[in-house]
């Protein structure tokens, strides 16, 4: 298995952890806070899929699925190709307001999607490749992805325990 074949089955894992995360949940419940300041499932889900739209199209160099069609007005949320939850505050949390799970998987299954035909067309060599300047060391595409998963799989991780938390009520 190369490189590629681990990334790809990595990206791969993250659709049924976040079917799992949000099925059958009514938007109410994508909402609900477990304790004050803490981030609800429907945002967890909208910025783990935001993160991964907002890196991928950076990395093909195309316009974010976000600010395409009706996604934004899905979640109450404008179209900025800026906004993907990074340091939002507790106000901005709650205006994430996804319409239902249905939306937050929607969403999910488009990013995913092209993530997955932009991860089958790489090569080894291309993970060595500099994608961002602005840190030391360069950040190559090899580690932004691991950097997209990692940001996913732990906000995938946090959305179920918030599942399960709703569970037990």
């Amino acid at each position: 298995m190369d490189v590629t074949d681990v990334l790809t089955e990595t990206y791969g894992r993250l659709p049924g952890l976040v079917r799992a995360a949000v099925q059958g949940l009514s938007p109410e419940q994508l909402r609900r806070v477990p304790a004050p300041g803490a981030n609800p499932i429907g945002w967890l889900v909208w910025h783990l899929t935001r993160i991964q739209d907002h890196h991928v199209a950076d990395l093909l160099g195309a316009e974010q699925i976000w600010v395409t069609g009706d996604w934004a007005g899905r979640f109450g949320l404008s179209a900025d190709p800026d906004d993907t939850g990074f340091a939002h505050t507790p106000e901005q949390v709650a205006a994430v307001r996804p319409e239902s799970a249905r939306a937050l998987l929607d969403y999910f299954d488009a990013v995913a999607e092209r993530t997955r035909g932009f991860l089958a067309g790489l090569r080894p060599g291309d993970l060595d490749r500099v994608v961002d300047e602005d840190w030391d060391p360069p950040v190559t595409l090899g580690v932004r992805l691991v950097s997209v998963a990692e940001d996913d799989l732990q906000h995938v991780g946090q959305a179920a325990y918030v599942r399960g938390l709703l569970d037990a009520d």
